[in-house]
């Protein structure tokens, strides 16, 4: 049987995207998504935690429903997710993990920016997580990208995407920037800055596809 990996999402607009990569990257992969836009709503009105007992909830129903892995698509419920995993029992890959990691092997100085302000100390924590595994210093500075989110939700995808790339061109003095949401990603391919720009769904869903393939193999 073809293992299968879930995708919590906290907008519709990754499905697509995911299914891109999935096509592209990963052809023949069984992806089933999970779109659950209230809790990133629930999650920055009252914070993270508000929202942990109904991601295992969702967790307990994808191992339910035949999931063998679980990729969390958004940074900001990235940490609670990951630790209701451990308790229900099933791999999950947060999805800026690998990305966090690459900004702290790039350099000391990483730059995270977000368009969404609960989004900052998730991401902010997990990159100086990444650093602490690998044993290196960081200095992580936060940038908020004022009005990018509302463009987002408007619909103007390309007014969103200039205003990210003008914020992190506006940059000085880092070695790696982050672009802490996965909808964040386009904006990659337009910032100038001399220094790795990072987005995470590439990344991210390697790093899922890795641990279906071990879990398989333990199978076997």
């Amino acid at each position: 049987m073809t293992p299968t990996l879930a995708l919590l999402h906290t907008s519709p607009v990754h499905v697509p995207v995911f299914e891109g990569l999935r096509d592209q990257d990963h052809p023949g992969l069984a992806l089933r998504h999970l779109v659950h836009e209230e809790l990133l709503a629930r999650a920055g009105a009252e914070g993270p935690e508000a929202v942990a007992d109904a991601v295992q909830e969702l967790l307990v129903r994808a191992v339910a429903e035949g999931a063998d892995a679980v990729l969390c698509t958004c940074s900001t419920i990235g940490a609670v997710t990951e630790a209701r995993a451990a308790a229900v029992g099933i791999p999950l890959v947060r999805v800026d993990r690998p990305m966090a990691a690459a900004a702290v092997a790039a350099g000391r100085r990483v730059a995270v920016v977000a368009t969404l302000e609960s989004t900052l100390g998730p991401t902010r924590a997990l990159v100086e997580d990444e650093a602490a595994r690998a044993g290196r210093p960081v200095d992580v500075t936060t940038v908020l990208v004022e009005g990018a989110w509302e463009r987002f939700e408007a619909g103007d995808r390309a007014g969103h995407v200039r205003l990210i790339a003008d914020a992190v061109d506006a940059l000085e003095g880092v070695d790696a920037v982050v672009l802490a949401q996965a909808s964040m990603a386009q904006a990659a391919d337009h910032a100038t800055l001399a220094v790795p720009v990072l987005s995470s769904p590439r990344p991210g869903l390697r790093a899922a596809v890795a641990v279906l393939r071990v879990g398989a193999d333990a199978k076997s």
